[in-house]
C-alpha cells in the first residue's frame, strides 16, 4: 500500500486524475470503477476539464459504479446514478451503453447482483478501482462486519453513514438500504486508489492502514491487495 500525502484536495485531484487519464491513453476500452460522495468529485471536474480542453476520450470506456440506495429510481436526484451522471458522464462525454449500475429500484436484488458480477467479469475485469472511505471504515457500502462480503448484495447501512449522508437529503433521512459490491469485486480489480479528506476520516485512515486486517474495519483488507494508493490530506493522515 502506497501512501501520498498532499496540502490541497486540487493536488489529490490532480494526482489520482492524471493516473486515470494515462489509462484511458494507453487503453481506450477501460473498464473503471467509479465511487460517489464528496470524496471524488474534484477528480470528476479534471477528467471533465481534460475532455473539454484536451480532448481527452471516454467514449469507449466501461464503468461499474460500487454502490446504489435502494428504492430509488435512477431518475431520482437523489440516486447515485443521478450524482455520477451529473458530476462526470454528461459533461465527459461517457457512452451511457457502457455505464453500469446496481439497480436497487426492484425487488428482485439477488438477480440484480448475480447480473452485476457477471457482467464485471465479462468484461474482463475492472481496471483500476476509484474507493472512498467512511468514517467506520467502510469501502463501497461494505460496513463493519463479521465477515468479508464477497459479490454484491444488499446492506442494511450503519447509523454512522446514514448521519455522514444525511445532509444529501433535504428530509434528513437518506434510504436505511443499499446495493453494493463486496470486498471480493472491490479487490479483484488490478489497481486501486482511495481517496480521503479532512480530520474525520482520520481515525478510519489509521486503522486501515496500521490496523489489523479486520471486517471490522473493511478498509483494512487493502492492506493484502498488490496495488493500493492511498491520497491524503494532512488531515486525514494526521494519525499516522
Amino acid at each position: 500500500m502506497q501512501i501520498q500525502v498532499f496540502d490541497t484536495e486540487q493536488q489529490i485531484a490532480s494526482a489520482v486524475s492524471a493516473i486515470l487519464l494515462k489509462q484511458i491513453r494507453e487503453k481506450p476500452q477501460s473498464v473503471l470503477g467509479f465511487a460517489t460522495g464528496s470524496s471524488p468529485v474534484a477528480t470528476y471536474q479534471k477528467l471533465i476539464e481534460a475532455h473539454e480542453n484536451d480532448g481527452a476520450d471516454f467514449s469507449k470506456v466501461t464503468t461499474f459504479n460500487l454502490d446504489e440506495y435502494c428504492d430509488l429510481a435512477q431518475s431520482d436526484p437523489h440516486s447515485y446514478y443521478s450524482f455520477m451522471r451529473e458530476q462526470l458522464f454528461e459533461k465527459a462525454g461517457f457512452d451511457y451503453s457502457r455505464v453500469h449500475f446496481l439497480t436497487a429500484d426492484t425487488a428482485d436484488h439477488e438477480s440484480v447482483c448475480r447480473a452485476y458480477r457477471a457482467e464485471i467479469e465479462r468484461c474482463g475485469g475492472i481496471d483500476i478501482q476509484l474507493l472512498g472511505i467512511g468514517r467506520n471504515g467502510h469501502i463501497g457500502f461494505n460496513e463493519p462486519s463479521d465477515r468479508f462480503s464477497d459479490g454484491p448484495f444488499m446492506v442494511e447501512l450503519a447509523p454512522s453513514t446514514l448521519e455522514a449522508n444525511a445532509r444529501f437529503f433535504e428530509t434528513g433521512k437518506p434510504p436505511r438500504y443499499a446495493l453494493t459490491m463486496g470486498i471480493g469485486d472491490i479487490m479483484a480489480a488490478k489497481k486501486i486508489l482511495l481517496i480521503a479528506t479532512g480530520e474525520s476520516k482520520a481515525n478510519a485512515i489509521r486503522a486501515m492502514v496500521k490496523g489489523d486486517v479486520t471486517p471490522q474495519c473493511p478498509a483494512s483488507v487493502l492492506q493484502t491487495h498488490p496495488d493500493v494508493t492511498v491520497f491524503l490530506d494532512r488531515a486525514s493522515a494526521r494519525l499516522l
